[in-house]
């Protein structure tokens, strides 16, 4: 038992030499912000993807499932992350490439993974976020799907305050505002290691969601 205990450390610890998790920082919201992420983050709906075209569909994920093998080996698993990732990036009106960056960035795509400060799961969600807008008796930040929702949530609605500027909303989102290295690695994965030139004229809005499309009006 000691030496699985150890084992477990170990892959945790191992965990931070390629991931730069953060800590997003409490900061009170208005009751009709609050309400609102509180009703995207308790959709039912199930995750789909969002293209016109099954065949564009298949190729993005073909593409994707092949950079993400080795993070996610299981192809059943990966398939199901790349699906919710799809959609819930493109249900917050944000580019799935950018969200598959923040993960990779945040958390090198461990599901259960937690940093020193207490963030959860793919997205590094804090805590305190079930309480402030989710279900605290059935919100678990390392189910998959749950933990992709509110991170795509929160990065959202930072950029909402940030007025859509990207450097600014993702130091919010890793409680390092104002500095340049986490925005900074999230765009080199954003635009290197996860891009793909013809995601946006294949996005469309997916029913149900926010009104909003991903957007490139980002800055840096």
């Amino acid at each position: 038992m000691y030496r699985q205990l150890s084992a477990l450390l170990t892959l945790f610890a191992l965990s931070f030499d390629t991931a730069y998790a953060g800590e997003q920082q409490y900061e009170p919201l208005s009751a009709s912000v609050a309400a609102l992420m509180h009703r995207s983050v308790t959709d039912t709906a199930s995750p789909r993807f969002a293209f016109d075209d099954e065949m564009d569909a298949a190729v993005w994920l073909a593409d994707m499932s092949t950079r993400l093998r080795k993070y996610i080996p299981d192809e059943a698993e990966r398939h199901e992350f790349l699906v919710t990732v799809h959609y819930e990036a493109t249900r917050a009106g944000l580019d799935p490439q950018l969200v598959l960056a923040v993960v990779h960035v945040e958390s090198a795509f461990r599901r259960y993974a937690i940093s020193k400060a207490g963030a959860q799961g793919y997205m590094q969600v804090m805590p305190f976020w079930v309480k402030l807008i989710g279900n605290q008796d059935s919100h678990n930040l390392f189910d998959s799907r749950t933990n992709l929702r509110y991170g795509c949530v929160i990065l959202r609605h930072y950029l909402d305050i940030e007025q859509g500027n990207l450097f600014r909303a993702l130091g919010r989102y890793n409680g390092s505002l104002g500095k340049a290295r986490y925005p900074n690695l999230v765009r080199r994965k954003w635009h290197g290691k996860w891009a793909y030139a013809s995601e946006e004229a294949s996005l469309r809005p997916v029913s149900g969601q926010p009104s909003r499309k991903p957007s490139r009006r980002h800055e840096f």
